[in-house]
């Protein structure tokens, strides 16, 4: 409950930012004239993306900016025919004028955040723009994103997450929910009321000084943007976020593909509050600051206590003792005002905010709320292991290019061959609570244990059927 009621300070913070200014986050700012532009390095770290790297190579390539203020780093840390393709494509590229590189190290040493450091050595910007090989950003937005770095304070700039595949299922629709929520909600709530955000790990420009002032890329959590976003903050730089500038991108559409983004997200969230959050609460900043970054970078242990809650629920119903009727009532009005409203409200509205229609609204948020109940387990397993002393392996999240491509699977065909057993089990456990709860007169509990039971059920359903069909393709 504490970290649900938490989005109606979210929500109060971000009508407030918006009736204060009137505007969002990001001010507007004039662009820059050409002589006035900055060099920029715009880096695309990749790792065994046959899929889409001639796809992000163009789209870098097509960046609206002058030629002799522009360089661009194709960090290549693949193992397969990525490397052949991305070669192609630089020449490609190269042959026509463009200041293009094909970068290999010969090692994955410190994954993305070894590869951008090792980049940043060989750089000639002054400002580092980085790109993930799922996104494709469109031609104006260097020369719309460099404007604010007029204001020598500011750090990084990060631009909003728009979606290539939004409506391809009702997966990457849930995912779209998430996303829109956290940028056009959170992002611009934190900005406009001067709270530490951070980087989203592409689709942001840094200056180069801020990376070297703040310690530089490092590799010791699984969420390197995140912790330099906050060893740069608390260095004394300022963000910008700019809701208006948008980078399409592909999301995950598979789920075990999904899971892995999200274990990789909650790990390294977990690893980085531990790294950061001592020095942060001894720091010279506003208590309002401090625990605003409390909630932000533990937010994933809400998974592991929705994942308590659901085992313990019928235990709860087979013990439980005799409230009141008024006391229960009250207790299960509260649960509706800082658990569960907060939460749907929050999901509601950042949809309203990106424009899509009430019908819609109400299936994605219905959808989302089911599929987060359903990552508690896959989430809380990797809070756990966040907590512990090995870093853990960093996982690519695969990308399809073409939502109608055949997929690769063997290349990219998920390992884990019991995945969705668990979720499941779980699955059929709620169920029979559910039933428990109805035999039982126990009606309140019903459409909890009922949401988390579907949760459980798409999760596993959609894991084991995707590892399946990878398994099958890589066997053919």
């Amino acid at each position: 409950m504490l970290y649900a009621a938490h989005r109606w300070v979210t929500l109060w913070r971000w009508w407030r930012g918006r009736s204060r200014s009137g505007s969002p986050a990001a001010v507007s700012a004039p662009l820059l004239a050409d002589d006035d532009l900055p060099i920029v390095t715009v880096q695309l770290p990749v790792y065994n993306e046959r899929r889409v790297i001639e796809r992000l190579i163009d789209a870098a390539a097509a960046l609206d900016y002058p030629r002799e203020r522009l360089e661009i780093q194709v960090l290549d840390d693949s193992t397969d025919d990525t490397t052949a393709r991305a070669a192609a494509a630089v020449a490609r590229q190269r042959a026509r004028g463009l200041d293009i590189a094909h970068l290999r190290r010969g090692s994955r040493a410190g994954y993305k955040a070894g590869a951008l450091a090792w980049g940043m050595g060989r750089a000639r910007g002054e400002l580092i723009a980085v790109f993930d090989a799922d996104f494709v950003p469109r031609p104006d937005f260097l020369r719309r994103m460099v404007r604010h770095f007029a204001d020598p304070r500011v750090g990084m700039a990060q631009a909003r997450w728009t979606h290539l595949n939004r409506d391809q299922s009702r997966l990457t629709a849930a995912q779209a929910v998430m996303l829109d929520s956290h940028f056009l909600l959170e992002h611009e709530a934190r900005a406009s009321n001067g709270l530490f955000f951070n980087f989203n790990g592409t689709a942001g420009v840094w200056r180069r000084s801020c990376i070297e002032a703040a310690g530089g890329w490092r590799n010791d959590t699984l969420t390197e943007d995140l912790d330099l976003s906050y060893r740069a903050q608390l260095a004394g730089w300022r963000f910008v976020f700019d809701r208006e500038v948008e980078a399409p991108a592909e999301l995950p559409a598979e789920v075990p593909a999904f899971q892995s983004q999200q274990r990789r997200w909650a790990r390294g969230s977990i690893q980085t509050a531990r790294k950061v959050l001592p020095a942060l609460m001894r720091a010279p900043i506003p208590l309002r600051v401090k625990l605003e970054a409390w909630m932000h970078l533990t937010g994933n242990a809400a998974y592991p206590l929705l994942l308590a809650l659901a085992v313990l629920l019928l235990p709860v119903l087979i013990g439980r003792s005799v409230l009141p009727p008024g006391l229960a009532w009250a207790l299960q009005l509260i649960v509706l005002l800082f658990g569960v409203l907060p939460v749907i409200l929050f999901l509601a509205l950042g949809q309203r905010v990106a424009g899509r229609r009430p019908a819609a609204i109400a299936r994605d948020v219905l959808t989302t709320l089911v599929l987060g109940a359903g990552l508690s387990l896959n989430n809380a397993r990797a809070v756990f292991e966040g907590l512990g002393p090995r870093l853990g392996r960093w996982e690519r999240t695969p990308k399809r290019g073409d939502a109608h491509a055949p997929r690769d699977a063997a290349l990219y065909g998920p390992a884990r061959g019991a995945a969705g057993r668990t979720e499941l089990a779980l699955a059929a456990y709620l169920f029979a609570t559910a039933g428990f709860a109805a035999w039982a007169g126990c009606g309140r509990a019903i459409p909890f244990a009922l949401m988390l039971a579907a949760g459980f059920a798409a999760v596993g359903l959609g894991s084991w059927r995707d590892r399946a069909r990878a398994a099958r393709a890589t066997a053919g």
